[in-house]
């Protein structure tokens, strides 16, 4: 894998309750702290840990300070997202040294050498349908100034809400609005691209709209598998995940891992295998 040197390890949905609460009898807490020990101790060689979005589920100042307690020990840089459970202002008093732009989004460029991340902050306090994400004009604009400076390289774009449709109709509906400006701009680039998401909490990828993609999901709980549901409100107990992505010149390779399987599991060689 000489040519995919930089690996990052990916979380979407944290959705961090106070103590003692929990979301369909799940800890958010507890299983995000052991997604994240298996990932730190399977991935020494890491370079970076991406969060993309719903860092809470309420946006409160107790489940960021929780965060906070999580993170105190992880010995690579954080890039932080904001999902619609989020709210801006309590994490940015609680993490005042997350990268943001001039205009206050939590959003960053980050130079990987021979590869670029762009983070975008898709939360829209006012969005409308709620839940849905949004990206302004000058965070499009801003977003063209990265992608100038990265001259052509592979570039990996991590946003909470998708740009493109699903299946599930109601999870579609509160995705980003409008991603039509987004996708023009991705389409223009000369250099590969590749978005990656949360929100959805499955493991969905493809190419549509001219985008490839990939959806991670929670470390928590999932959304089941009904193609065509036009609600947003279901939630099943299934193993949470986190993603690994190895970024290079000839592109991306992005893997999810079931930390809850994979811990379980004892791996075994095929006798067949040669």
């Amino acid at each position: 894998m000489a040519d995919l040197p930089t690996k990052l390890l990916v979380f979407t949905d944290l959705h961090l309750v106070n103590q003692g609460e929990d979301i369909i009898g799940l800890d958010p807490a507890a299983r995000f702290a052991q997604g994240l020990h298996h990932a730190l101790s399977q991935h020494p060689d890491a370079k970076r840990l991406v969060l993309m979005g719903d860092l809470t589920h309420q946006g409160r100042t107790a489940q960021y300070e929780r965060l906070k307690t999580l993170l105190a020990d992880v010995p690579v840089p954080v890039s932080y997202l904001m999902g619609n459970h989020d709210n801006r202002d309590v994490f940015r008093k609680l993490f005042p040294h997350a990268e943001t732009t001039p205009s206050g989004d939590v959003q960053e460029m980050v130079d990987l050498g021979e590869t670029c991340l762009i983070t975008l902050d898709t939360l829209d306090p006012n969005a409308d349908p709620a839940h849905s994400g949004a990206l302004t004009a000058a965070q499009l604009t801003w977003l063209q100034d990265c992608l100038a400076w990265a001259q052509g390289r592979p570039v990996l774009i991590a946003m909470h809400h998708p740009p493109v449709e699903t299946g599930f109709p109601g999870m579609d509906g509160i995705a980003l609005r409008d991603p039509t400006a987004l996708r023009v701009i991705l389409n223009d680039y000369p250099g590969l691209v590749h978005v990656i998401c949360g929100h959805l909490h499955r493991t969905i990828s493809g190419h549509a709209n001219g985008l490839s993609f990939t959806i991670f999901k929670s470390p928590c709980h999932q959304q089941p598998m009904m193609l065509g549901a036009a609600d947003t409100d279901h939630s099943v107990d299934e193993p949470g995940a986190y993603g690994i992505v190895l970024a290079g010149p000839a592109g991306f390779v992005v893997h999810t891992e079931d930390f809850a399987i994979a811990e379980a599991a004892t791996p075994l060689r095929d006798p067949f295998s040669g």
